[in-house]
């Protein structure tokens, strides 16, 4: 079977990707009667040779509500009313999901304090505000 590459570490086997094709929802007159457009992809995530243990984590918190309780991934594709286009636009955001998963996390934020600059413009800026706003009030007459 060919293999879909994900980047230069990682690459699925098309076997792991069971599709099924239904019939899509929404507009498209007699067509969305009559042909099995939409496509329903499955990937067991948990199951996967192919991946790695750390991206099948990230993966399984990307995937959210797509995910089932065995571990499978649940792609419905259905923008476009072909088959063909259907299932591109399917495995296309499948191999996206785990290229996201695959990316190295981003660093850890380093907390950091403003500058006693950046305190006195603000605190300034406050006090103009103020004065602006005291001008408006109206004051009883003498």
């Amino acid at each position: 079977m060919p293999l879909i590459r994900i980047n230069h570490r990682i690459a699925i086997d098309e076997s792991e990707i069971v599709e099924s094709f239904v019939r899509a929802s929404g507009p498209g007159g007699q067509n969305v009667n009559k042909v099995s457009t939409a496509v329903e992809l499955r990937f067991d995530v948990r199951g996967s040779p192919s991946l790695p243990d750390a991206v099948k984590a990230r993966m399984e918190k990307l995937a959210g509500r797509r995910l089932t309780r065995e571990g499978v991934l649940v792609i419905e594709a259905q923008r476009y009313r072909t088959q063909v286009r259907n299932r591109e636009d399917g495995v296309e955001r499948l191999v996206e999901l785990i290229r996201e998963a695959a990316a190295p996390p981003p660093p850890p934020r380093r907390p950091t304090k403003p500058t006693r600059a950046s305190k006195e413009r603000r605190l300034a800026s406050k006090e103009r505000r103020g004065r602006v706003k005291a001008l408006r009030q109206s004051r009883p007459t003498d």
